[in-house]
């Protein structure tokens, strides 16, 4: 697993904060200097925070369960996407639908209806239906696609959030809050990380700054998932070999078991007969 370098994180523009007058105190611990007005963040802490937060997603990767990747600003929507797709992890880069994880069965609800109306497409029940309904059907099928589609196959609560700008997705956050679920989050200078339980502090505005971090935790996820593959491989293997052990008794035991049978099965000799007395002496 690769941490991006000192000099990495500083040509992708990831130390720079935001103006001084918007700043948040608690951000203090991860801020280098003031500059021109602008507060620069330190890129020694956001490396060790970075892989901090990587060896700890790639555990949750391995381990079999989900991270929910969240990022609605418009540059991290694409690039987002792009990296959860590629490690098969659900996404939301649209509006965070509230109460999507406090009311999850509703969530889920939305997305069996989703379901439903591929199935009337291909049973031919769609043809069936006027075209003003085939219309409105249609519509409700493309709106829940935009919102829910890249949830669709989220059938559980998130193990994990990483989130894009805490500030921006303080609805999501307050929820894994409430329910306990780990976030992990780019936090910039106007941010708060109180909340966080895993703070990347980076600028969360700039496109390169977002893809290097989040494609650095893509990556850690990415060999968890490998590993976990390898680790299944190598049980399946072993659980065969056990097997094959266990129906295959060296020869040698299989004899000495089948002369016991044997000896179990003959039947018993006869008792010699006793000899007769002699008469007695006169």
């Amino acid at each position: 697993m690769a941490t991006p370098t000192f000099d990495q994180l500083l040509e992708a523009g990831c130390h720079f904060g935001h103006l001084k007058r918007k700043w948040n105190p608690a951000m203090a611990p991860y801020i280098f200097m003031e500059r021109n007005g602008i507060h620069i963040i330190d890129l020694y802490k956001t490396a060790a925070k970075l892989d901090e937060a990587a060896a700890a997603l790639k555990s949750i990767a391995k381990s079999g369960k989900k991270v929910l990747f969240v990022a609605t600003k418009k540059q991290a929507k694409q690039v987002v996407a792009e990296l959860a797709q590629s490690v098969g992890m659900p996404y939301v880069i649209e509006r965070w639908p509230g109460g999507m994880l406090t009311n999850f069965p509703t969530i889920r609800k939305a997305v069996k209806k989703m379901t439903s109306i591929d199935k009337m497409t291909k049973d031919g029940t769609f043809d069936n239906l006027s075209k003003r309904e085939r219309l409105q059907i249609s519509r409700q099928r493309a709106k829940l696609e935009k919102t829910l589609g890249s949830i669709a196959d989220l059938n559980r609560l998130p193990s994990a959030l990483f989130v894009v700008d805490v500030l921006k997705e303080h609805i999501a956050v307050a929820e894994a809050n409430r329910l306990g679920i780990p976030v992990f989050a780019m936090v910039d200078t106007n941010s708060d990380p109180n909340n966080i339980d895993f703070v990347i502090p980076a600028n969360d505005d700039a496109s390169k700054s977002i893809e290097l971090v989040v494609g650095t935790i893509a990556a850690a996820m990415q060999e968890g998932l490998e590993e976990r593959k390898v680790e299944k491989v190598d049980a399946a293997a072993a659980g065969e070999e056990g097997e094959a052990a266990e129906g295959q008794a060296p020869r040698r035991e299989r004899r000495r078991v089948r002369r016991v049978d044997v000896a179990a099965e003959a039947p018993a000799a006869p008792a010699a007969e006793a000899a007769p007395e002699a008469p007695a002496a006169e």
